[in-house]
């Protein structure tokens, strides 16, 4: 019998950070009221889907985790797992640092390929390939592993660590994942078969 379950990637709520426009990476920043509200509205979605999840995943960092436990209050507690696998990718020397003034100083095309490309890292930080070589191992090794024995997935983490999920589940070339997105507070959910690929997709709103 073949066995179907759900992995929903959740980016966290609006960060201090977000929306003072600044790279964060792995600098512990705490969510604005808009990202509580944002995680509020997910945690609804969530609840409305209909699907109960068995287990939940998250980084290191403060504004997944805060995510996660707002999310919570509307699905029920379930166990959960904290691994800095799933952190934001590192951005070097960029952090803390104002895009804008960024793109004004190195070029909007600089900063665009730091920020999007695959395998372009930032000063001295992670580009997207370095974060997917300690995300998709962790995904592989842990979450999948959850899916195979029947249980659906909640992953509470950051724009980056799930763009590099999304784009193993989704099997995305360098090129496609230059225009994909993680919008903050957002469910998308992965109907994940008993092989661990992805058979379908759907965005809860």
């Amino acid at each position: 019998m073949s066995v179907m379950t759900e992995i929903c990637l959740l980016r966290h709520g609006e960060s201090l950070w977000n929306k003072e426009n600044r790279f964060t990476g792995w600098v512990d920043v705490p969510l604005t009221a808009n990202g509580e509200k944002q995680a509020e509205n997910a945690g609804t979605l969530i609840k409305n889907s209909g699907i109960n999840f068995n287990v939940a995943y998250t980084s290191v960092l403060t504004r997944a985790i805060d995510t996660l436990n707002i999310v919570m209050k509307y699905t029920g507690k379930i166990p959960v797992i904290k691994d800095p696998a799933l952190n934001e990718r590192m951005y070097g020397d960029l952090q803390g640092l104002n895009k804008a003034d960024t793109a004004k100083k190195y070029g909007e095309e600089q900063v665009h390929n730091w920020r999007r490309s695959y395998d372009i890292k930032p000063p001295n930080g992670e580009s997207l390939e370095d974060t997917q070589k300690r995300t998709i191992p962790f995904f592989v090794n842990c979450i999948l592993t959850d899916t195979k024995e029947g249980n659906n997935v909640l992953v509470v983490a950051h724009g980056n660590s799930l763009r590099s999920i999304a784009m193993y589940l989704e099997k995305m070339t360098k090129e496609q994942v230059l225009d994909f997105e993680m919008p903050t507070g957002v469910p998308i959910v992965y109907s994940i078969d008993e092989k661990g690929e992805m058979t379908a997709k759907r965005t809860l709103a």
